[in-house]
């Protein structure tokens, strides 16, 4: 008899919108934004591509209920939940696990593994705070769950494991004692992979509220793992993707015809960097060739630099539109210390170069590094107001520096004596996590200094002299209230 497997993302009280589905970061949203959490969409298409019954259970996408998350596992008995986790909520699923436990103990036979960044970082951390019966670490825990789940077997009221059949990268109990199969390895083949069952994991769920998509519905992709630069230190899927890895371009083009006939207008893809060289070449081609451009909307994660404005034309001929780039600090220091990559002029040129080519930089900006000045900071929020006003970016987000556990920052920090806290609920991009000569107050103003650009003159008139059509209309009225709910966040004291 096979396991149930629920794929699961507990309801989260706190302060607002959990964003978990970003992976690499997280934020609590005021205004609700559900991003596709694409690898746990993998894991569930391939468990159930195996013969595995597989439930998927967002229950903050569907806006329910501890009540109702716990009133659908005791009625659905799963046998093991997997639960994708992140540093700032990792306490509250110890405490989610523990209810999972009582009301399954003697019922049925029920077992929970988690994954992600901060496990990896701390597997047995979780083992001495929770119940908790697997860790998976790596970014590839779709793949390792299956692995997993091939080597559970149900006996009676009991859920056994055969170590011996596990591959690297897995944590489990045994005996009281917590074991592990050694350091995780990035050696699968993505292009393996089927194509996310959009109708299993309920696409509809995030297809709508993303501040992304200009055109709904819309959805993601994610054809590499994780992004082909790796350098920077803040970076919390340095922890789990060691390496680059791609599906072929045609794998990527075939998924696109296939949600071009589900009916999505946009696709968002998660890629931590957008793969660039020959690899762009063919896509972009194919896209093109395929007619599919004529269709459908692509965003991507790009790096500053990486492309000649020739590439950009191409991209934007085949039906790219909105590009998003870190830009996280105006300092050549501090864009130094992160190893960034970059110099500030060859943001401006990018940015410029992007815009000429008829795309949408949409900007990331951080604040709160501890070697940075109150005259530093006020650079960066000058340089992110300059590239909107003049037209050179189209939207932006602005937020706190984290140093989550795993990356070089975090590691640098704690040996420098610079970590303000320990306690991960605070890291959740709300508060200056790291000790700086800079006052809290002064940073949360700085995010709030860039985000209040939406209210310049210029920046308004700009915007409105763009206006194209109702789409543009309809997500320049979704931004403002993303704006509106951006000053909401920051402008709220930590407890």
């Amino acid at each position: 008899m096979n396991l149930k497997i629920m794929i699961a993302f507990p309801p989260l009280a706190g302060k607002g919108c959990p964003m978990l589905g970003q992976n690499r970061q997280f934020q609590w949203f005021s205004n609700a934004c559900y991003i596709y959490p694409m690898v746990p969409a993998s894991a569930a298409t391939l468990l159930k591509a195996n013969g595995y019954d597989v439930l998927w259970e967002d229950s903050i996408a569907e806006e329910k209920t501890e009540k109702d998350f716990l009133d659908k596992v005791k009625s659905e008995k799963p046998n093991l939940i997997a639960i994708e986790t992140k540093t700032p909520v990792v306490q509250l699923h110890w405490k989610i696990i523990e209810k999972l436990k009582s009301i399954s103990e003697g019922n049925w036979p029920l077992a929970i593994v988690l994954f992600g960044d901060h496990v990896t970082a701390l597997p047995e951390e979780s083992f001495q705070n929770s119940k908790v019966d697997y860790v998976i670490t790596g970014g590839d825990y779709d793949f390792l769950l299956l692995n997993l789940c091939k080597n559970l077997t149900l006996d009676g009221n009991k859920i056994k494991l055969s170590p011996s059949g596990l591959e690297t990268g897995i944590w489990y109990r045994d005996n009281g004692a917590v074991k592990s199969t050694g350091k995780f390895e990035l050696n699968h083949d993505l292009n393996s992979l089927p194509f996310v069952d959009r109708q299993l994991t309920k696409w509809l769920l995030y297809s709508e509220k993303n501040g992304n998509y200009k055109k709904t519905p819309g959805t993601y992709t994610m054809v590499g793992r994780d992004c082909w630069y790796h350098k920077c230190t803040f970076c919390s899927w340095t922890t789990t993707y060691s390496k680059f890895r791609v599906r072929k371009p045609e794998s990527l083009l075939d998924e696109i015809g296939s949600l071009i006939e589900l009916g999505v207008k946009e696709i968002m893809d998660d890629t931590g960097s957008f793969p660039t060289g020959q690899w762009l070449d063919v896509f972009c081609k194919g896209m093109i060739e395929r007619g599919y451009n004529k269709f459908i909307k692509i965003d991507c994660n790009m790096r500053f630099g990486a492309l000649s404005i020739e590439e950009y034309k191409l991209m934007k001929k085949a039906g790219f539109r909105l590009m998003l780039f870190g830009l996280e600090s105006a300092n050549q220091k501090t864009l130094d210390i992160i190893k960034k990559g970059v110099t500030v002029e060859t943001i401006v040129e990018s940015c410029k170069n992007a815009g000429k080519a008829g795309l949408y930089p949409h900007l990331t900006i951080m604040f709160g590094y501890p070697w940075e000045t109150y005259e530093d900071v006020k650079a960066t929020v000058n340089l992110g107001r300059f590239l909107l006003k003049k037209g050179y970016a189209y939207t932006l987000q602005s937020t706190m520096v984290v140093p989550y556990p795993g990356t070089p920052l975090f590691a640098d920090c704690k040996e420098k004596g610079l970590l303000n806290t320990l306690d991960w609920e605070r890291y959740d991009m709300r508060e200056a996590i790291m000790k700086t000569t800079v006052t809290e107050v002064e940073l949360k103003e700085a995010v709030k200094m860039v985000y209040k650009v939406a209210f310049d003159p210029e920046f308004v008139l700009r915007k409105i002299l763009s206006i194209r059509d109702f789409y543009d209309l309809k997500f320049f009225a979704k931004a403002a209230k993303s704006v509106l709910g951006h000053l909401t966040d920051f402008g709220r004291s930590k407890k």
